[in-house]
């Protein structure tokens, strides 16, 4: 089998597990073998198509053998690999962890047979994004995970969480018209939606219109990559749902956003003029985020907050545009996945062992349950940039790009940086106290000695944060692995001559230089 046909394995075998597991709704059992098994085998085709990238490139399978211009193509880099490889390990991590918590524990009416193959399509989405080669296609993979993640949102049927997923949905469906919207008129102006084919075309429209295109897209990515001012709706909507749902969507469908803005401002849009404004909207971001955390008595609040704030140290390496900031925001993506999701399965642990997340009334559980109370410090350390782990590797990286810049904007996000790292160890220890180290109440105690929580999501719990301590201990390897995926994004001819052929790729501009350092593009296509 050619390699190229793994690449739609990614989005084929979630689709073909979630009809297997719809047909076996009546068998919980094997509903949950076939989503185990289904996401087991995408991680293990994840993984080979990164190791196959890593050696010999990007990879490009033309569906029905039609040409770029005319037919779906599904392009794998190092970017979207190593997205896939991250997504399919945390989902698989998340769905085992579900297995033992009823996800619709506020209502016994709700069909709880829906769960499985919903999950999976939702992953299908997730993956259909990573791997889209167009803008249409990148648009579908959107509706996917959302229309997925309407129904996730909504299990066990309860007044908050239909509130909840109203705001969610109205949001949602707002962004998807930006979206579309955008790709129509892109599609108008340059007769194409062809990623590559748009890398050509694009640098050759007039500026007024060309960020008239730029910024619509940009704010559709943002609001669903959660980006103050854009951001009011994610603390709404996340604490509502069950642990597992919130553990997904916090730690990996606002990173779909963050995805596509990279590929909005390296591959379509390269030396845009708007990087004051993304750099604006990181400290923004930061500081609101981290604020607005501080403020909360709700541990799920908290950390729905943290993912807001957090979300801006990724803008940050986006609006500075230099190797070292893109290679830094590439890792500390995956670092964020994997520590965020963590954290809300911890979270789980907390809720399902104390029977709330309120901190006011919760406390005692470093004495009566000491794995939960390390598996919630490590990864919260990690959020927190402690050295020597991902979080302040990442951080650093993308510190250093800062000083690198030089420029003032650059200088104020650093410090801004700093600051809110400061703070979110603040926001974490803040929790550890309340919920681990203050003496519990009587109710309380009561609520711990009668609760246990399964070894099942203990367990999956604990594979998450082992995974998270890995990215420490290969950060060499990993950092090696995503430098070179924010070279290929930031010079965009590896991509468009994978897509198009090398006479095309000839014309795409890059963005680097020999030093690592931005190259700004005149307006007739030569740099300076």
């Amino acid at each position: 089998m050619s390699i190229e046909l793994l690449l739609a394995l990614p989005v084929m075998l979630p689709l073909a597990g979630a009809a297997a597991a719809l047909l076996a709704r009546h068998h919980a059992r094997l509903q949950l073998g076939l989503a185990i098994a289904t996401l087991a085998a995408v991680a293990v085709v994840s993984a080979v198509l990164a190791l196959h990238v890593a050696e010999h490139g990007t990879l490009v399978l033309q569906i029905g053998r039609w040409t770029p211009q005319l037919g779906i193509v599904l392009v794998v880099d190092r970017l979207s690999a190593l997205m896939l490889v991250v997504s399919s390990i945390v989902t698989l991590a998340v769905l085992v962890y579900s297995s033992a918590q009823s996800v619709s524990e506020s209502s016994e009416r709700t069909p709880v047979a829906i769960y499985h193959p919903t999950y999976l399509v939702l992953v299908a989405g997730v993956a259909i994004a990573f791997v889209a080669g167009d803008l249409f296609n990148l648009y579908v993979g959107f509706e996917v995970l959302l229309s997925a993640s309407y129904v996730l949102l909504t299990l066990g049927g309860s007044a908050s969480r239909i509130r909840a997923a109203t705001t969610y949905v109205i949001v949602s469906l707002l962004s998807s018209l930006l979206f579309l919207a955008g790709v129509g008129a892109i599609y108008a102006a340059t007769g194409t939606v062809n990623m590559a084919e748009l890398a050509l075309r694009l640098d050759r429209i007039e500026p007024g219109p060309r960020l008239a295109l730029e910024m619509i897209l940009l704010v559709a990515f943002a609001i669903k990559a959660a980006i103050f001012p854009l951001s009011a709706w994610l603390p709404d909507s996340y604490p509502t749902a069950p642990a597992p749902v919130t553990a997904v969507f916090a730690g990996l469908l606002t990173k779909v956003g963050i995805y596509a803005i990279i590929r909005l401002e390296t591959l379509l849009f390269p030396a845009s003029v708007i990087s004051d404004l993304l750099l604006a909207a990181a400290g923004l971001s930061l500081l609101v985020g981290i604020l607005g955390a501080l403020a909360q008595t709700d541990l799920k609040r908290v950390l729905s907050f943290t993912l807001v704030s957090h979300m801006g140290y990724m803008l940050l390496g986006i609006g500075l545009s230099t190797l070292v900031s893109m290679g830094a925001t590439v890792y500390y993506v995956v670092h964020h996945i994997t520590v965020q999701s963590a954290l809300f399965l911890s979270a789980g642990l907390i809720e399902a062992r104390g029977g709330t997340t309120n901190l006011a009334r919760l406390g005692g559980m470093a004495k009566v349950a000491p794995v939960i109370a390390v598996l919630f410090f490590v990864p919260a350390m990690n959020l927190a940039g402690v050295p020597p782990l991902s979080g302040f590797i990442g951080k650093v990286g993308l510190i250093l790009a800062g000083i690198d810049v030089g420029s003032p904007e650059a200088w104020i996000l650093v410090g801004i940086a700093l600051v809110t790292s400061l703070l979110t160890l603040y926001a974490m220890g803040k929790i550890w106290n309340r919920a681990f180290w203050q003496p519990a109440s009587e109710e309380m105690a009561a609520e711990l000695a009668d609760r246990e929580v399964a070894p099942v999501m203990i367990g999956a719990t604990g594979a998450l944060v082992v995974f998270s301590l890995l990215l420490t201990v290969l950060a060499g390897p990993l950092m090696a692995y995503t430098d070179a995926a924010a070279a290929s994004v930031l010079e965009r001819t590896p991509y468009v001559s994978a897509v198009l052929g090398e006479d095309a790729a000839a014309q795409v501009q890059h963005r680097i230089g020999e030093d690592g350092q931005k190259v700004e593009l005149t307006q007739d296509g030569g740099g300076r």
